[in-house]
Parts: C-alpha cells; sequence; structure tokens
C-alpha cells in the first residue's frame, strides 16, 4: 500500500507544498505491534507510479516490494520542479560551476536537515518505524545518488545504510572528496554504489573518479557494494533493474 500526502518545504522564498509517499508492508495492517524499518528516498515521484513520474516510468518500487514480501517501510517526497535548476540546487550538498548551467549554489544542507527533523521526525511519530540509526536507511539516484552520499557520510549518525545509483559526482568532486575524508563513520556503514557503463561518456574521467571514490570509502572502512552495470543507463528503467543488487545490499545482515 502506498500514501500520499502533502508537506511543506523549505525553499529560498519560504515553504512550499510537496507531495510525500509512504509505503507500508502488506503485514502493517495484520500485525499492529511489528515495527519496521525505513528507507528514506529522493525524487519520490518516480518512486512508486508511472502516472506522477517525470518521464513516464518509475522505479517500480511498489512492486518488487510486493513481491518480494520486503518488510520494509519507504518513505519519499517529491523534488523541486522549478525550471531555475531546482532540483539541481536542492539536491546539491556543495556549490558548483558548470558551463552549461551556470552557478548553482547547493542546498543541500538544509534539504537534509528539514528530511531529519522534520520529515523523520513525521514519519516516526505516525507509523510503527524502527527509528534507530540501525534501522534507517537512504537512497537515491542522479541527484538524489550524490545526496544519499552526503546522507550517509555527513549524517551518519543517523543513516547507517545508503544506496546511491548514478551518483552526480561530476559536480563537486573536490567537496566530495573532502567530506568522505573528513567525516567521522561508524564501521557499521554500508553503502552501495553503481554507474551505468553507457554513461560513463556523459562526463570527462567518470570512471576514474567513480573508482577514486570508492577507493576513498573503502579507505573510510565503510563497507562499500561498487558496481558498473552492463549496459546500464541515466533513466529509471535502468535503475529498476538494480532494485534487487541495492535491496540485498541495505537489508543485507
Amino acid at each position: 500500500m502506498v500514501k500520499r500526502w502533502k508537506v511543506q518545504f523549505p525553499v529560498p522564498s519560504g515553504m512550499e507544498e510537496r507531495t510525500a509517499y509512504i509505503y507500508l508492508p502488506d503485514s502493517y495492517e495484520r500485525d499492529r505491534e511489528k515495527r519496521y524499518p525505513v528507507l528514506y528516498m529522493f525524487d519520490g515521484h518516480n518512486v512508486f507510479f508511472d502516472s506522477d513520474a517525470t518521464y513516464g516510468k518509475c522505479w517500480g518500487m511498489k512492486e518488487y516490494l510486493d513481491q518480494h514480501e520486503t518488510e520494509l517501510i519507504v518513505a519519499a517526497v517529491e523534488c523541486n520542479h522549478s525550471p531555475d535548476h531546482g532540483r539541481l540546487k536542492e539536491y546539491s550538498p556543495f556549490d558548483f560551476d558548470d558551463p552549461g548551467l551556470g552557478s548553482i549554489p547547493g542546498l543541500g544542507q538544509t534539504t537534509m536537515e528539514w528530511m531529519i527533523d522534520s520529515f523523520k521526525a513525521e514519519i516516526d511519530r505516525d507509523y510503527r518505524t524502527l527509528p534507530d540509526r540501525k534501522h534507517t536507511y537512504i537512497a537515491g539516484s542522479s541527484m538524489g545518488g550524490l545526496m544519499t552520499l552526503y546522507a550517509v557520510l555527513n549524517y551518519n549518525q543517523v543513516f547507517s545504510r545508503g544506496a546511491a545509483l548514478s551518483p552526480s559526482l561530476w559536480t563537486s568532486p573536490s567537496g566530495l572528496e573532502k567530506l568522505i575524508r573528513t567525516s567521522k563513520i561508524e564501521k557499521d556503514t554500508v553503502l552501495y554504489l553503481d554507474y551505468g557503463s553507457r554513461e560513463l561518456s556523459f562526463h570527462s574521467g567518470m570512471a576514474k573518479l567513480f573508482s577514486g571514490i570508492t577507493s576513498l570509502l573503502i579507505r573510510k572502512k565503510v563497507m562499500v557494494e561498487s558496481r558498473i552495470v552492463p549496459g546500464g543507463n541515466h533513466c529509471e528503467a535502468s535503475w529498476e533493474k538494480q532494485i534487487p543488487f541495492f535491496m540485498d545490499a541495505l537489508l543485507y545482515e
């Protein structure tokens, strides 16, 4: 079951109404005593329904979780759809400049503080969650993948595991590398990273950058699962195929 409701999300001009989504497993209504781990996801409009997805194709998370009877709550909020690079700003942990995009101010810290202090607090209040760090995960793709890395590294006291699919490492590699080196990371931290083989040519030096970030994480004692997806591309149809891989990493005991 997936529920929708409206939340107030902080933007530079004030607060903006967004659609939030929550997936509850079938057992949620049957077993009124059971509590569940929670996976938070970026780009909530692309997670569950083709009708809501930006390009008409979602991840198909509901179908996968239902089919595998996964005992997990998934909570997500739609992104900023402003044509003025709203999503890039909201999902960037760092300021960056790009010849084609101009100067992009990073509002990722504001986004994460809202997600933790407001959204997670609401989910933990209204649903039977396991709110502790051990049972709190986060995932996303593209800029949402970059934000996943930022969340696990900078808010490691909240998120123990994350899945970053096709993360936009190209936006500020130096900022991310510095964050990895300086972050205090618990020994049980798990990160899944992947990149599609067809994506490697989209940005200069991506293969080298991806392997470098993986190596830095391993040196920080993060338990990393890193993949180059054969034939993988930068789209929801490709990310849907990776669900079994990253779910195994998130839920592996």
